[in-house]
């Protein structure tokens, strides 16, 4: 089964949400909201890909999906519904601006605009900063061809845009999903 536009994908470890923690043997409830954009699970595995994709991306790839693919929703009477990607069983379409990584099994890669940026602790300095983080610096940790062609490099220092960092954790790691154009200057 292919889609003419779409990926095809379904939910990594078959859940729709990622919102269990493991201490010790014991698996805690971090969130019990279905509503709780964190705790929604990110990561999808594809089943097939576009008819006419001749892209890198190929069928069992794990996909760093938007945080509402998978999510519930209620409608004005109080029923539980899918959100639009939500094709049948455990399957979901998925467009080309709703995944921002791809992981073929050896490497995660960025996708089309996005790129991904680690944030920097908080470098000394006599002004007081009051994070862990430097503001609006980081380093690119995933890049896209864009940011390639003008020259930038993965494990370059950067400072980007306010408002334009997007939190996701991947392999354990805060990362910041940014657009090209989010990214002001190499420093």
């Amino acid at each position: 089964m292919k889609s003419p536009y779409q990926f095809i994908v379904k939910p990594v470890k078959g859940r729709r949400y990622d919102n269990t923690k493991e201490i010790g043997d014991v698996d805690f409830i971090v969130s019990s909201s279905q509503e709780d954009h964190k705790v929604s699970n990110r990561f999808a595995e594809v089943v097939s890909t576009p008819i006419m994709y001749t892209g890198p991306i190929s069928p069992g790839d794990i996909l760093l999906v938007h945080h509402n693919v998978f999510k519930f929703y209620y409608d004005m009477y109080g029923r539980q519904k899918s959100g639009r990607s939500y094709f049948k069983d455990d399957l979901f379409f998925i467009d080309y601006d709703q995944f921002f990584l791809f992981h073929n099994g050896e490497k995660w890669s960025a996708h089309g605009k996005y790129c991904f940026i680690k944030p920097v602790e908080t470098k000394e300095s006599f002004i007081y900063k009051g994070t862990n983080e430097e503001p609006l610096i980081g380093v690119v940790k995933y890049i896209n061809q864009e940011l390639i062609d003008k020259g930038v490099k993965e494990g370059d220092e950067i400072s980007f845009e306010p408002e334009s960092e997007y939190e996701f954790t991947v392999d354990g790691e805060k990362l910041y999903r940014m657009f090209t154009n989010n990214i002001t200057m190499v420093l």
